[in-house]
């Protein structure tokens, strides 16, 4: 099990550029039409699939600029490997990337990375946007939200020694504290979550054509400012909700400069004394711990308007939950106090001041258990978790938010969860899974995953079940995972219950996908299925997906080296699904088991079809995985290949596919 990093960095790198600031000058003469893209995709490739933002997405490195071209390259701890499209624009001082309006607009969003304090932290840094040649305002970026290091579950410290010296590592094949002479690890170990992102309202609205211009002034004292990419957008007015329960008729500050979680308390119980929504008007209200919610509706004038924002806070003791830390958060009542019912949030934005991961911190933007409830149109950003829901709880819809910049998941249900749907939400830049579904302990039953896009999730995975039953992931789209996960999963691991039921996994599209998993020192698929706890043998059904440029493989079964043996994947079909490229195989087989495959197409193919290892006992039967061929495959599924003949190369060369095409 042992192939160096360095190696790994050659045949992933197209482009070598992201540590060093090296990369490709790009041309700053003309000013090119305005290219419009969807998770740095033709917009057609994915029409119909995740979801229908107000915004318009442009990548830096589609736009003119005098700064440098950095990418491709999906090499881990990288810069460009956790920019959208593994792509951007790297400004040194004096530099400029400017973007042509392709509609009308009247504020943006900014993702970009700035280099980290030599002892962690963060620093900050100017950056000017100017608007048809004059200066309109400057923005302050900051790192103080980005660059963890080390092993899980990280640090912000890039001279920190490993945190598990007792681990293996792929960087020296080794256990470090087992090993003599003990290996020399370079600091910082294993860089990552580069990115944030800031958004701005404009002075004016300006129309299309208009040129947008950001550059790091030449005073500036950040070596070098990156700039992933230009999200657009024409903002509402406020919403005015004259009926309500006003905030600042109970004292909240919409300043930002005192404390407003008690005024909030009394606009709350005030509200559900008379049957009232409160009503959150524009402006920055500092909130520092949770705010409880109960049937209640808490509605902004917009999340680009209202805006919850707070500190981080330092328990004295521990909590009875385990936290150590406390933060802005709206949560419902735990679910063994019998949960929140009947709670409505909408409209604003929540800003956390989360910077490490404490798994037992209760951080999140939104928490509790909330039944009969719904949370729209926010905005969530540097918290723990955006959604962290534990229930037993029944009947959320999440809708039409957007959640980014978060050191774990974006929303996890957890526990009990049914009857709920995820729909219409916009994630980019999760420290762990995108969207989750955790049957810890009591299933989670008949719930969706309905028309997201999720992005650059700099760790797991962008969709992930962990067991359930009869759940559903519909629609989505999913683009640019960069480590120890891939697009989507089903995983029988971390306790959870068993898949149960059918579990339908329909038109969805993931792009950049199948990617290296340093613990193992392999490639995963786009889809993988991970039998740890307990077989998977549900009926499921993964139809009408896309898997566009995968990394390394489009679909993988596997199972952990020890009870390899003792796990199969079984009863799992795949319908009417297109493969557009692969740097090694279709399908990848590690584990035990059996798929059947219909009208599934592939092209572009960067090694054998089915890679086929089973359960690496090689019988003179055959793998113990067997594929079969229900017709009206093209492109993969050879005669020879079927049912079960092993061909198994357990580290096949990447030939890294073309860009996807229209089929």
């Amino acid at each position: 099990m042992v192939r160096s990093a360095a190696g790994v960095r050659r045949w992933l790198a197209v482009v070598a550029a992201a540590a060093t600031g090296l990369g490709v000058p790009a041309a700053a003469d003309a000013a090119p039409a305005p290219v419009v893209t969807r998770a740095a995709l033709d917009p057609a490739l994915v029409a119909g699939r995740g979801a229908d933002v107000a915004f318009v997405e442009q990548e830096a490195e589609n736009a003119t600029t005098n700064g440098t071209v950095i990418g491709p390259d999906r090499t881990a701890y990288a810069l460009p490997s956790e920019a959208s499209g593994r792509k951007a624009v790297r400004l040194a001082p004096g530099r400029h990337v400017e973007f042509t309006l392709p509609k009308a607009a009247n504020a943006i969003t900014v993702r970009y990375s700035i280099p980290d304090a030599p002892d962690g932290g963060g620093i900050t840094a100017p950056l000017d946007v100017a608007v048809n040649g004059r200066h309109r305002a400057t923005m302050t970026l900051t790192s103080r939200y980005s660059w963890l290091y080390n092993q899980y579950p990280f640090t912000n410290d890039p001279n920190a020694d490993l945190l598990h010296p007792d681990w293996w590592i792929t960087e020296c094949g080794c256990v470090p504290s087992q090993t003599t002479p003990a290996p020399v690890i370079a600091k910082p170990f294993r860089p990552s979550h580069f990115y944030d992102e800031q958004r701005l309202k404009l002075d004016r609205t300006y129309r299309a054509g208009d040129r947008v211009r950001l550059t790091a002034p030449a005073g500036t004292n950040a070596a070098w400012t990156v700039i992933d990419l230009l999200d657009t957008e024409l903002v509402a007015p406020p919403r005015v909700v004259p009926v309500a329960a006003n905030a600042l008729l109970f004292g909240a500050d919409p300043t930002g400069r005192r404390d407003s979680a008690d005024a909030l308390d009394r606009a709350i119980a005030f509200a559900k004394r008379h049957r009232l929504p409160v009503y959150l008007p524009p402006g920055t209200f500092q909130v520092n711990r949770h705010i409880v919610v109960d049937d209640v509706t808490i509605e902004g004038a917009g999340n680009w308007h209202t805006v919850v924002k707070g500190r981080e806070v330092a328990l004295p003791t521990p909590a009875p939950d385990g936290s150590v830390h406390t933060g802005v958060g709206f949560y419902g009542k735990p679910a063994a106090e019998g949960g929140s019912r009947d709670v409505h949030l909408r409209g604003f934005a929540v800003e956390g001041d989360v910077r490490e991961r404490v798994d037992t911190d209760q951080v999140n933007g939104i928490g509790g258990a909330l039944s009969h409830s719904s949370v729209s149109g926010l905005h969530l950003s540097h918290t723990k978790v955006g959604l962290w829901l534990d229930g037993p709880m029944s009947h959320l819809v999440v809708s039409d938010n957007t959640i980014v910049d978060q050191v774990a998941d974006a929303l996890n249900l957890h526990t009990g969860v049914t009857d709920s749907v995820v729909r219409n939400n916009f994630v980019r830049n999760t420290g762990d899974d995108g969207l989750a579904m955790w049957s810890e302990h009591r299933q989670n039953a008949r719930n969706r995953f309905e028309r997201n896009t999720v992005q650059s999730p700099v760790l797991a995975n962008g969709i992930a079940l962990y067991g359930g039953t009869d759940n559903a992931v519909v629609g989505n789209l999913v683009a640019d995972p960069v480590r120890e996960g891939s697009g989507i999963q089903l995983g029988s691991r971390f306790g959870a219950e068993p898949f149960t039921g059918r579990v339908s996994i329909t038109d969805n599209t993931t792009a950049r996908a199948g990617t290296y998993e340093s613990n193992w020192n392999i490639g995963l698929g786009a889809i993988w299925f991970y039998a740890l706890d307990r077989d998977i043998d549900a009926d499921v059904r993964v139809v009408g997906a896309h898997f566009l440029d995968n990394t390394y493989n489009a679909i993988m079964f596997v199972s952990d080296w020890p009870v390899k043996d003792r796990r199969a994947i079984t009863n799992v079909h795949f319908e009417d699904v297109r493969v557009d490229g692969t740097g090694t195989s279709v399908v990848s087989a590690r584990s035990a088991g059996s798929a059947t495959f219909e009208n599934v197409d592939a092209r572009n193919v960067g090694a054998v079809p089915v890679n086929n290892c089973g359960s690496f006992n090689f019988p003179a039967g055959g793998s113990e995985f067997a594929l079969a061929d229900r017709g009206g495959n093209d492109g993969w599924l050879a005669p020879w290949l079927l049912p079960n003949t092993i061909t198994c190369d357990d580290r096949p060369p990447v030939v890294p596919p073309p860009a996807p095409s229209r089929w």
